[in-house]
């Protein structure tokens, strides 16, 4: 089953971290740019703003953000595997659930001009 992993490839360094991701991963992953993306608002049911502030996938059907997206991303990569089960685990969980809000804040006060 395919995930798709909506990001903002107008951010450079979600951009670099994200082709970082597709020139490993394979065909499960489907990479989706929300830049001026009508489709994606659609598809995910969430504003352009929320879609900004958060790294999203969907996954069997529902919409995941966050920390937990990221993980799902990492479970699909062999090379990153590892990381999935590491902080999937609850207190790491907990940690890396906070220190990626806090990045995720910053790149979004960073990108907030591509509101409209």
């Amino acid at each position: 089953m395919s995930i798709r992993v909506y990001f903002n490839d107008s951010c450079n360094i979600c951009r670099m971290e994200i082709n970082h991701y597709k020139k490993i991963s394979n065909s499960d992953l489907e990479w989706v740019d929300i830049t001026n993306n009508e489709e994606a608002i659609k598809m995910t049911s969430k504003s352009q703003k929320e879609l900004l502030r958060r790294l999203h996938v969907i996954s069997d059907g529902e919409v995941i953000g966050g920390a937990k997206a990221f993980i799902i991303i990492w479970s699909k990569i062999p090379k990153y595997k590892f990381l999935s089960k590491i902080f999937s685990i609850k207190p790491f969980f907990i940690i890396f659930h906070y220190l990626y809000e806090i990045a995720a804040f910053f790149l979004f006060l960073k990108n907030r001009k591509q509101l409209k």
